[in-house]
């Protein structure tokens, strides 16, 4: 068992990271440089607050865009189960980013991986166009993250 690192704070450096999406294409955080990335981390694939999470991203998708900020969301299910899960949901522009092997990679870069459940906390972490975490929030498990809080927060920067 490895020892859980704190979750990634304001000011703390993303680091680089490669993972697959729903397309099997690669995202890396560093070709993202020079706009703000939200990385919206959920749990699982095919539970209602995932989607509802994941929808929220598709539908403010402009928003978004109008802010200088890209989302994906990532969770530790695989390409196949994530191309499933976007057709099913009708995502056809937000990035579901695989992390799933190395398992749970990626949220543990962050502080995020619940190692005795085998996913990540429900999360959004932002960084900034030079590579550092601006917002982290973790949020219950059984809920979806407040979209608004995100956008807001972004209006103000």
């Amino acid at each position: 068992m490895q020892p859980q690192i704190r979750m990634s704070r304001p000011g703390d450096p993303a680091g680089n990271f490669s993972l697959k999406d729903q397309h099997n294409e690669t995202f890396s955080l560093l070709e993202h440089a020079e706009t703000r990335v939200l990385l919206s981390f959920h749990p699982l694939a095919w539970t209602d607050y995932c989607a509802q999470q994941m929808l929220s991203l598709e539908e403010n998708r402009d928003t978004f865009a109008s802010l200088e900020t890209y989302c994906v969301g990532i969770s530790v299910d695989s390409f196949l189960c994530k191309k499933a899960w976007a057709a099913s949901l009708g995502i056809r522009h937000t990035r579901l980013l695989c992390d799933f092997w190395p398992h749970g990679q990626v949220a543990m870069q962050f502080g995020i991986f619940r190692e005795a459940n085998g996913f990540s906390e429900r999360a959004n972490i932002i960084v900034d166009a030079d590579q550092n975490v601006i917002f982290s929030k973790v949020y219950p498990v059984h809920s979806v993250p407040d979209i608004h809080e995100i956008i807001s927060f972004l209006k103000m920067r």
